[in-house]
C-alpha cells in the first residue's frame, strides 16, 4: 500500500462554505489524487545499468588496443638506431616500412568510429501576427463555438498552470467556426516551419543544398503522400540519389531517433553531410471537442521546427559546433499502459484528436529512470561509479541505494519542454538546480511544446545567452509516445557565443 501511495500527489482544494442544502454552513474541499513520477532513489533495476556498460566495452577495443600497440611499437624502435637503418636498409626497405606504416595507420583509422559533428543548427520563428496569449486563446476558442463552457473551463484552468507565457505561436484558423483539420493545413503549416527553418541553416553554414547527402526528416502526427522529406528535397532541389528518409508517429522523441539514424547512415557513408530536420503540425492535430484527456494537447503544443546539419568528415570538425559523444534510446511499449499513454484517436463524437492518458508522468518516469540508469557509465565520472557501486555491494536491507550525481557529468541540461508539471518533477527526482532548468523553463514560457524540436530551441538558448564554452557538455532528454525516453550527448568544440540568427534574437 505504501508503494502505490509512492506514485501519488495529494492537493486539498478548499470550495469554500455551501450556501444551500443539508450542509449549508459549513465548509466544502476536495482531495484531488495526481499520478507522479517514480522515486529515482527507491530502487536501480540492474538490468539497465548491466546495458550501459555493455555499451561502454563495446567500444573500448579500439582505446585500449591503440595505447597497446604504440607501446609495442615504441619500445620496439627504441632497439634500433639510425646506423642500424643506414647500413641494413635500402631504400626499397625503407619505402616498404613506410607503406606497411602507412596501411596500419589507414586500417586503425578506418576501423576506428568515426565522430559526428554537429556543424550548426537553427530553429525557426513564426511571424509576430501569429504570437498568441493565454488569455486571447481562450477568447477565440469561446468565440469559435466548438466547445463548451466546461471544455473553456478546462482549458483556461490547464493555460494558467502550463508554464507557457504569452508570447507562443498558434495559426489563427484553428480557431474559425467549424474548423476541420485537413491535409492542406498540415501542409501548409509544415512547408513554412520547415522551410524557414532549413533556410537560416543553409544561411549560417553556407552550405549549397546539392551538397547535402542524407535527409531525415521526423514529424510525429502528419504523414502524407508524396511524405514530408519528399517535399524538401522538391523545394529545395537536392540530388536525386539523396539517401532520403521521413520518420512518422514516433511523437516527441523522433527528434533523437532521427539523429541516431543520421549518425549510423554518416558511418556508412563517411565524410557525407545529412540534413535532419524535425517539426510537428499543430493544425493537424487541434481537437474541437470536450473530452479532457484530448484537450490537453490544444493547451501545450504550438508551431515551430529545428534544423540540424551533421557531418562525419574530420575536417569538420574546424568549423563545427559540437561533437556526438553518446546517444541512448529507451523503448518502453512492451507495456500496455507506456503503449496507450499517448495516442491519436476519435471521441464518441468521432473528432480526431491527441489522447494524453493520466499515466503518461508516471510512464514517462519509469523510462526517463531506465534510460538515465543505462546512461550513467557512459557519461558519469569513475569515482562517481565507484562510490555507486560500493554503496549498492555493502548497503543495508532496507537502505535506499546511492543515485549517482549527474550534475558532475554535465554543464547544461535540455529537458523536452512539455509542461511544468513535468519539469519540477524530473528537477526533483535528479536535484537539479535552477541554473540546469533555466533553458527548458524559458523555452516553454516562450515558444510552448514545439514537440520534437523543443530540445534544440534550448540548446539555442544557452547560446544566445553566451553559456556554451569549449568542453562543456550537453545533455538532452526527449520523451514521446510509445513511450519512449531517448538522451543525446554532445560535446562543444568552441565558445559558442550569440549566434546571428536565433529564435531568441529580437531583430531575427
Amino acid at each position: 500500500m505504501a508503494r502505490e501511495q509512492e506514485r501519488f500527489s495529494t492537493d486539498i482544494v478548499n470550495r469554500g462554505v455551501e450556501d444551500s442544502g443539508p450542509n449549508a454552513g459549513s465548509f466544502n474541499f476536495s482531495v484531488k489524487v495526481r499520478p507522479r513520477l517514480p522515486d529515482f532513489l527507491s530502487s536501480v533495476n540492474l538490468k539497465y545499468v548491466k546495458l550501459g556498460y555493455r555499451y561502454l566495452l563495446g567500444h573500448s577495443f579500439y582505446f585500449l588496443v591503440a595505447p597497446l600497440l604504440t607501446v609495442v611499437l615504441g619500445v620496439e624502435l627504441r632497439k634500433l638506431s639510425w646506423e642500424d637503418f643506414y647500413q641494413k636498409c635500402d631504400l626499397t626497405d625503407a619505402l616498404f616500412m613506410l607503406g606497411l606504416l602507412g596501411l596500419i595507420l589507414y586500417i586503425y583509422l578506418d576501423s576506428t568510429p568515426r565522430s559526428i559533428y554537429l556543424v550548426d543548427f537553427a530553429c525557426y520563428r513564426p511571424p509576430n501576427d501569429l504570437k498568441i496569449s493565454k488569455e486571447e486563446f481562450i477568447e477565440l476558442a469561446r468565440k469559435c463555438g466548438d466547445f463548451s463552457d466546461s471544455a473553456i473551463e478546462f482549458q483556461q484552468r490547464v493555460l494558467k498552470n502550463s508554464g507557457i507565457g504569452d508570447e507562443s505561436y498558434l495559426p489563427r484558423a484553428v480557431f474559425r467556426p467549424g474548423f476541420k483539420t485537413s491535409l492542406k493545413h498540415g501542409r501548409e503549416e509544415s512547408a513554412a516551419v520547415m522551410f524557414g527553418a532549413i533556410n537560416d541553416l543553409l544561411a549560417a553554414t553556407k552550405i549549397r543544398p546539392k551538397d547535402i547527402r542524407i535527409l531525415v526528416v521526423n514529424c510525429g502526427f502528419l504523414n502524407t503522400t508524396p511524405s514530408l522529406s519528399s517535399m524538401v528535397v522538391n523545394h529545395f532541389k537536392l540530388k536525386h540519389n539523396i539517401h532520403s528518409f521521413n520518420l512518422g508517429g514516433m511523437g516527441c522523441a523522433a527528434g533523437v531517433t532521427a539523429i541516431d539514424l543520421a549518425r549510423d547512415l554518416l558511418l556508412a557513408y563517411p565524410g557525407s553531410y545529412a540534413l535532419v530536420v524535425s517539426a510537428e503540425a499543430v493544425t493537424y492535430t487541434w481537437y474541437n471537442g470536450d473530452d479532457p484527456d484530448m484537450l490537453l494537447a490544444n493547451c501545450f503544443f504550438r508551431m515551430g521546427a529545428a534544423a540540424m546539419l551533421l557531418s562525419s568528415s574530420r575536417l569538420e570538425s574546424r568549423r563545427s559546433k559540437y561533437e556526438l559523444k553518446q546517444l541512448v534510446r529507451t523503448h518502453k511499449a512492451m507495456d500496455n499502459r507506456s503503449y496507450k499513454s499517448i495516442q491519436i484517436r476519435e471521441d464518441a463524437q468521432g473528432k480526431k484528436g491527441i489522447s494524453v492518458s493520466k499515466d503518461v508522468i508516471e510512464v514517462g518516469g519509469h523510462a526517463l529512470k531506465a534510460n538515465i540508469t543505462t546512461l550513467g557509465p557512459l557519461v558519469l565520472p569513475v569515482s562517481e561509479q565507484l562510490h555507486f557501486f560500493t554503496n549498492l555491494l555493502f548497503k543495508k536491507k532496507k537502505a535506499k541505494p546511492y543515485i549517482p550525481d549527474y550534475k558532475l557529468a554535465f554543464e547544461h541540461v535540455c529537458i523536452l519542454a512539455t509542461s511544468k508539471k513535468v519539469l519540477d518533477e524530473i528537477q526533483n527526482n535528479l536535484e537539479l538546480t535552477e541554473e540546469y532548468m533555466e533553458a527548458s523553463r524559458k523555452t516553454l514560457e516562450r515558444f510552448g511544446n514545439t514537440s520534437s524540436s523543443s530540445i534544440w530551441y534550448e540548446l539555442a538558448y544557452l547560446e544566445a545567452n553566451s553559456r556554451i564554452n569549449s568542453g562543456d557538455r550537453i545533455w538532452q532528454i526527449a520523451f514521446g509516445s510509445g513511450f519512449k525516453c531517448n538522451s543525446v550527448v554532445w560535446k562543444a568544440l568552441r565558445n559558442n557565443g550569440k549566434p546571428k540568427l536565433s529564435p531568441w534574437v529580437e531583430e531575427y
